[in-house]
């Protein structure tokens, strides 16, 4: 039985104490799960924005950037851009798994299509784009531009 169930041994029926007990276990349970949902709802919202990917984070040398633009997150899903403007993302998907935010979308423009994955980080973006056709395997870092 749940920890409220103290709050009921006053009741004269054991059945009803049982009863009363499991009512408000639920009620505490269900609660305790519409806030955890109301946070991750809260947290995929930080997706939301124009991204400056670097493209080659580990050589300063270089400044090869991109952009995703997320316009918009649901429960399991983002739209926008990546790469560059007019590439649209497809099959855009987010998971949050033990408060870490997870996305994976396809990409893709003449020369094919691209697969990349990321995760959200103290505020960055830390992912990987794979080409097929082009045979390469990109690593990359994201910060968000701020208006």
């Amino acid at each position: 039985m749940c920890i409220a169930s103290k709050f009921v041994l006053n009741l004269k029926s054991n059945t009803m104490k049982r009863v009363y007990a499991i009512i408000l276990c639920f009620t505490v349970f269900t609660n305790l799960s519409l806030s955890a949902q109301e946070e991750s709802s809260s947290r995929i919202n930080q997706l939301i924005g124009k991204w400056k990917i670097d493209l080659s984070p580990y050589d300063k040398s270089d400044s090869n950037y991109a952009i995703m633009i997320i316009d918009r997150v649901s429960k399991n899903s983002i739209e926008g851009t990546f790469y560059r403007e007019g590439v649209s993302i497809r099959e855009g998907r987010i998971n949050v798994q033990n408060k870490n935010i997870y996305g994976a979308l396809v990409s893709g423009d003449n020369s094919g299509d691209y697969n990349t994955s990321f995760y959200l980080k103290n505020g960055k973006l830390y992912g990987s784009t794979h080409s097929l056709k082009k045979d390469f395997l990109a690593v990359w870092e994201a910060v968000k531009e701020t208006k």
